[in-house]
């Protein structure tokens, strides 16, 4: 080891440094989902709960359940378009069967990534396969955030201020437009990115496996698409399922409650987003649409019960096919 080495200055370098203990993420996530559920029922009336999930009409919780199902479907479909021109000819059911598996372990594992990665290990059966597949699972993950950002302002246009559908429809288009500019541009750029990069650097390899995208832009613009119906599938899915406790409001509130309480829930501060949907759904509900806040609560519960139920169907996938990518029959 020379003199200009920095790592001469501390011994052993990286391996000198204390890391965090492995049971501290999952303490800490435990622990906000404890407080954030404790915040969210400080002024419920748990009688009034009762009676609002005895005399619920659970037809709608029902129907919000199938109709999860199916726009998780599409999301399974959206994954598969963005997988296959990075070499996964595989037919959709594949990805939609892996993205249910998903949705399990994002509720089980402590890691906010937990099921993103799990996925990527059942699609590829080697690490430079894995590699490829996580970036076809971080595409899907950016044109869904990128949708649900568009939702979120667009809606906020329609429901917080005093403009007309027309301008409304104009804020809308204009933040659509930013976005797939900036799809176009960061795209465009990827050759250029790779050719200042050293031969060596190990961000070659990941950037390189990207550029299909570049020679296919319609294909991120389609991916779009489908993450829009994705997201208003899922806030209209809410809305049926509020009018399980009688909480009946238009779609343009959904359109703009879910989005903004799903971008929390990305976070990786609870378990599964629990914790985050009650307090933040009973918060907004309350606070600008009149409702009480032990409906707000029975809403985000009746949410993340269905995430619980849609999550469970994802295990059951995973223990019928349990075969390594590679050696796996394709789920029938």
């Amino acid at each position: 080891m020379t003199g200009n080495d920095p790592l001469s200055a501390t011994p052993d370098g990286d391996s000198a440094r204390r890391r965090i203990p492995s049971w501290v993420s999952p303490f800490v996530r435990t622990a906000v989902t404890a407080g954030l559920m404790a915040y969210a029922v400080r002024g419920v009336e748990w009688t009034k709960v009762g009676q609002q999930f005895a005399s619920g009409q659970w037809g709608w919780w029902i129907a919000g359940i199938v109709g999860s199902a199916a726009v998780q479907a599409v999301a399974g479909m959206r994954w598969a378009a963005l997988a296959r021109p990075l070499g996964f000819d595989r037919p959709r059911r594949f990805f939609i069967w892996r993205f249910f598996e998903g949705m399990f372990f994002n509720l089980c594992l402590p890691s906010a990534i937990g099921g993103d990665v799990v996925k990527a290990y059942r699609v590829g059966d080697s690490t430079s396969r894995r590699l490829l597949a996580g970036c076809s699972i971080l595409a899907d993950r950016l044109t869904g955030l990128a949708a649900l950002g568009v939702l979120t302002v667009t809606a906020l246009a329609a429901s917080r201020t005093s403009l007309s559908p027309l301008s409304v429809a104009a804020v809308g288009t204009a933040v659509l437009a930013a976005v797939l500019a900036g799809f176009w541009v960061g795209t465009r750029c990827l050759d250029r990115i790779l050719g200042l990069l050293p031969a060596e650097h190990a961000a070659r390899q990941f950037i390189a496996r990207l550029l299909p995208y570049q020679e296919r832009p319609m294909l991120l613009v389609n991916a779009i698409g489908w993450s829009f119906v994705v997201q208003m599938g899922g806030s209209l899915v809410v809305g049926l399922m509020a009018r399980t406790v009688g909480v009946e409001l238009g779609p343009v509130v959904w359109f703009t409650v879910v989005p903004l309480v799903a971008l929390l829930t990305v976070l990786p501060v609870s378990i599964g987003g629990m914790g985050v949907r009650e307090t933040v759904v009973q918060s907004l509900l309350a606070q600008y649409y009149g409702v009480s806040p032990d409906k707000g609560f029975a809403v985000g519960l009746l949410w993340s019960l269905s995430t619980v139920v849609i999550g469970l169907l994802g295990g059951i996938l995973f223990v019928v096919d349990r075969k390594p990518a590679g050696r796996a029959a394709e789920p029938s």
